[in-house]
């Protein structure tokens, strides 16, 4: 007779360690989050490793991915980078000097405010960060593939649920 039950994972034998010192605790929490936490750390060695194929972070990814995201002209200034990036201005002049001199981006006067700038993807950065984009696609859909299309569908809602409960900010 098969079980549904996938095999013991690392996080079970933590439980089970748990259990044995600790039998009061209850470890649900525990058991949800110990493998968000070892699947974000996972999934993110495996975007890493699929963006510096193509001679990119992620980090350098996440910016080329936000500007294009906003639409042509594909253009957002530094400021709009930080926020959606949650960056520090540092942080972000760093990423983005990296990016202009590889040719992936260019920081130019914003017409309607001369003390401001806007960074903007080149042709470069846009057929980049297209293949990147297809890249960690396949990548993370190549781990979803243990599960149905149902079972992702019903994943991608409770998680939805759950970060929705954690009183994370909108950061789109």
């Amino acid at each position: 007779m098969s079980s549904s039950k996938p095999p013991g994972d690392p996080v079970d034998a933590i439980i089970d360690q748990w259990a044995v010192v600790r039998p009061d605790l209850d470890t649900a929490a525990m058991e949800v989050f110990g493998r968000v936490f070892r699947l974000s750390r996972a999934m993110g060695d495996r975007m890493e490793k699929s963006y510096a194929r193509l001679g990119i972070s992620r980090g350098e990814f996440d910016a080329l991915a936000t500007l294009r995201r906003s639409g042509a002209p594909f253009s957002l200034s530094p400021r709009q980078l930080s926020a959606s990036l949650m960056l520090t201005t540092g942080g972000m002049t760093g990423r983005l000097d990296k990016l202009e001199r590889a040719g992936l981006v260019r920081r130019s006067p914003d017409p309607h405010d001369r003390r401001a700038l806007q960074v903007t993807l080149t042709d470069k950065g846009l057929a980049l960060v297209d293949e990147a984009v297809g890249a960690g696609l396949a990548v993370q859909t190549e781990a979803l593939s243990a599960l149905d299309d149902e079972q992702a569908g019903q994943l991608a809602d409770l998680l939805r649920q759950l970060l929705s409960g954690t009183g994370e900010p909108d950061h789109r």
